[in-house]
């Protein structure tokens, strides 16, 4: 019964969407274990001991990376479209994993501007349930990840990646993959904490090693800041789906 499950996840989500005018969606990836500035100073606070104050220290740090993704989640349905619909259709829709961490602080920063945002939340082994920012009624809860991932990928307009561990990669890596073999059409990716992301990836060295072809780089860019990542992402070619005059931060 395989394929009738396939089958299920994939028209439950497709009819919950649709029933939200959900036209297009920014994707927004990142690790779950990012905390909240709160949290993280609530961990600093209670830190006994030098190794945990040191840990609890570097949490602090991180949590900058969830405050750019709660602001970025706030930008991009504010001027990318979700808010308005257009003839009962909405764009650029923030779409996450439904998880924790930085999945949590992208669907609150859609909370914040008022708009829907949509959770692809994964049953795992150790139970990961959906954050509480996500519009409950575009939280689908997936048993596969393929049927997963093929709804991240079939309605994106654009992806951002923030730092994050093995499942952010995986899903950067399918995303740039189906970019560089074009089987997908082309959309603008950005890579959030560029210091972050040089360290972790050698992107040159893929190159270097005739891995992938130099113009493949050029798939990508790095920002810092969430209104770095808007501005790169329409320079990209995103396209907003507000008036213009009704954009915040745009400039000619």
């Amino acid at each position: 019964m395989r394929g009738t499950r396939f089958m299920l996840e994939y028209e439950k989500a497709e009819l919950g969407l649709r029933d939200w005018g959900v036209r297009s969606t920014v994707i927004v990836f990142g690790s779950a274990r990012t905390p909240s500035p709160e949290q993280a100073e609530a961990e600093l606070a209670a830190a006994v001991g030098d190794d945990a104050v040191t840990r609890a220290r570097r949490r602090l740090e991180l949590s900058r990376y969830y405050t750019e993704a709660r602001n970025f989640g706030r930008i991009v349905s504010e001027r990318g479209g979700a808010l308005c619909a257009e003839g009962g259709l909405r764009d650029n829709v923030v779409a996450t994993g439904g998880g924790p961490g930085i999945m949590e602080a992208a669907n609150r920063g859609a909370a914040d501007a008022g708009a829907p945002s949509i959770g692809f939340n994964i049953s795992l082994p150790h139970e990961q349930q959906p954050n509480p920012y996500s519009t409950p009624e575009l939280t689908f809860q997936f048993h596969y990840f393929a049927m997963r991932k093929m709804h991240f990928a079939m309605r994106a307009n654009a992806l951002v990646a923030f730092p994050g561990g093995f499942g952010t990669l995986d899903e950067l890596f399918e995303m740039l993959t189906l970019e560089q073999t074009r089987k997908a059409p082309p959309v603008p990716i950005v890579l959030l904490g560029r210091d972050y992301w040089r360290r972790i990836v050698n992107f040159d060295a893929l190159v270097e090693n005739g891995m992938v072809d130099a113009a493949d780089l050029a798939l990508f860019s790095f920002v810092d800041t969430a209104e770095e990542a808007w501005a790169e992402l329409l320079r990209r070619g995103l396209k907003a789906h507000t008036p213009e005059e009704e954009q915040p931060g745009r400039t000619e």
